[in-house]
């Protein structure tokens, strides 16, 4: 087999393939695994639905929107050369500059001649006899690949609120994935949002500033914990660069890729005092600490994750005034890190402002949206402006975006019908050449994602120099390795919190039909214990898997 193949040249079969590997999506993950594959001297091609590379930190430019993992720990870590030139301006960056990093990376590395933009997927089909993927564009165009990688990112199919008129409403209105590139000005504007998770939180604080008017929409209160961001000082700039190799390796050693991990103790170990000084220790402390660096037992048991919970409403009522309204932003479904835990700068003190109101939709649920507005069962809310932060259908969303179908045209909605089934989140039995970076099932969907996103193409490369050096034309995961390894999924998701609430982690979406039954589409072994499952099954010739 010929591996670096023109479009028009014929391979030995008399088999036409345009490249040897399709990537959808330029993203963290889809740029990294392009860059991985030129090296290989592999004919790529990604197709790209925006205008620009970016994936997250292109579609979510959203006022507010910015990492919750540190800065420097978000980057790439493949090149010094690229570490040693790029200056992070703040601890935890926001939007507008992580677009500008990853352009700079598109840049440096020369990675845009490999990406057509504008380019959305619909369809994508394994040709059995040919042994090669057929990918169609939106436009119409066909193109053909013996290999196919998705980098389609866990939260890339935004989802809308089943609520009757959403078309009606004669102001403006969208959804906050699909924020406009120009700048909004909410000065003097009535604005409602809908939703308080954690897009919702970093939007609101910041609508909140200008706003003539803010009506939030609550549907289900989410635990937050202070980011406390500031600027990176000249002094710690140096430092970070010459410190690179030891933050990598603390994050590789961590559980979900962070600069944090747990406390070993337990939090009923402790004695009372000690536990609630620890606890304020971490809410002081910037980043995911309080959430990943907490009691090792803080998400594995009820009566540690309690001791937590019953802290963190603590601090909400005493930052919130109106006792009425601080019972309304407490959760009580679910304990505090049990869901994706929203990270904020003075969110609780915008309720505190004469031009913030907080609607409970527990208590007065919305019937519809007008012309005007929102209606509620007790009153109409007039606006200028309505923003759904209303989430996505997370992890398989962007999988049902697109009509996948594999081995004798099976889809892969078919497939995952009963339920998502994967062999390392990396493939899919009956999907051959088909590879999922950050796929369900897989450690980057519950890690600090660009720091799991570089196993998972580093694995794809190491397998795709097999291919090259071996002429491989088909690989595809047998049926008793998938089942293994979901069985295995299942079985680390039995012991976490986190399995027993409704989320996005557990798959329930109340906008879409049907999606009210957890299911597990997150690896909750741990990343370590993920990248060591994944080195196995490469030492051992990819065991689980059919070569040809």
């Amino acid at each position: 087999m010929n591996l670096s193949m023109g479009p028009g040249k014929k391979e030995k079969k008399n088999i036409h393939l345009d490249y040897d590997t399709v990537i959808i999506g330029a993203g963290v993950a889809g740029l990294y695994q392009l860059y991985r594959l030129r090296e290989l001297g592999l004919k790529v091609r990604t197709f790209e639905a925006g205008s620009g590379v970016g994936g997250t930190w292109y579609w979510n430019r959203y006022p507010g929107a910015r990492f919750d993992s540190e800065s420097w720990t978000y980057g790439y870590s493949f090149s010094q050369e690229l570490m040693d030139e790029w200056d992070w301006k703040e601890n935890f960056s926001a939007q507008p500059e992580n677009e500008r990093y990853l352009n700079f990376v598109a840049d440096k590395f020369n990675l845009r001649e490999n990406i057509q933009f504008n380019a959305t997927v619909v369809s994508t089909q394994y040709h059995d006899d040919r042994r090669y993927w057929e990918i169609i564009l939106e436009n119409g165009d066909c193109y053909t690949s013996r290999f196919l990688i998705t980098a389609i990112g866990i939260l890339s199919a935004p989802t809308m609120p089943n609520i009757s008129g959403v078309s009606d409403f004669k102001g403006v209105s969208f959804h906050t994935y699909y924020w406009p590139k120009e700048e909004i000005d909410f000065e003097g504007k009535r604005v409602g949002v809908i939703g308080t998770g954690a897009t919702a939180v970093q939007l609101i604080q910041e609508v909140a500033k200008t706003a003539g008017h803010l009506t939030v929409f609550q549907r289900t209160p989410n635990w937050c914990a202070p980011l406390h961001n500031r600027p990176i000082t000249a002094e710690e700039q140096k430092e970070i660069k010459t410190s690179y190799e030891e933050i990598f390796a603390k994050c590789r050693a961590s559980y979900a890729g962070f600069m944090h991990d747990s406390d070993r103790r337990r939090a009923l170990q402790v004695s009372d005092e000690e536990r609630q000084a620890f606890y304020e220790k971490l809410y002081r402390e910037p980043g995911f600490g309080i959430w990943m660096g907490n009691f090792r037992d803080m998400l594995v048991d009820e009566r540690a994750n309690t001791t937590i919970s019953e802290f963190v409403a603590g601090k909400i009522r005493e930052r919130v005034k109106d006792p009425a309204i601080a019972a309304k932003l407490v959760p009580t479904n679910h304990g505090f890190g049990t869901r994706r835990v929203p990270m904020e700068t003075h969110y609780y003190e915008v309720y505190n402002q004469d031009n913030v109101q907080l609607v409970d939709l527990r208590e007065t649920p919305i019937s519809r949206i007008t012309e005007a507005g929102i209606e509620t069962s007790d009153e109409m809310h007039e606006f200028d402006m309505i923003v759904y932060a209303t989430g996505f259908d997370a992890v398989t969303g962007g999988y049902s975006q697109i009509d996948i179908r594999g081995s004798g045209g099976r889809t892969l909605t078919d497939k995952w019908a009963d339920g998502v089934r994967t062999f390392l989140g990396l493939q899919i039995e009956g999907f051959p050449n088909m590879f999922t970076l950050v796929g369900p099932h897989n450690a980057a969907s519950f890690c600090n994602i660009p720091r799991c996103i570089e196993q998972n193409v580093d694995w794809m490369a190491d397998l795709m120099t097999r291919v090259k050096v071996d002429g491989l034309n088909r690989i595809e995961s047998t049926a008793e390795a998938e089942e293994e390894w979901t069985g295995h999924v299942h079985l680390m998701a039995q012991r976490m919190l986190f399995s027993k609430t409704n989320s996005w982690f557990t798959g329930i979406n109340s906008n879409i039909e049907g999606r009210d039954q957890r299911s597990v589409l997150l690896y909750a072994g741990g990343a370590p214990g993920y990248r060591d499952k994944c080195d196995e099954v490469a030492a051992a010739d990819y065991a689980g898997m059919i070569l040809h």
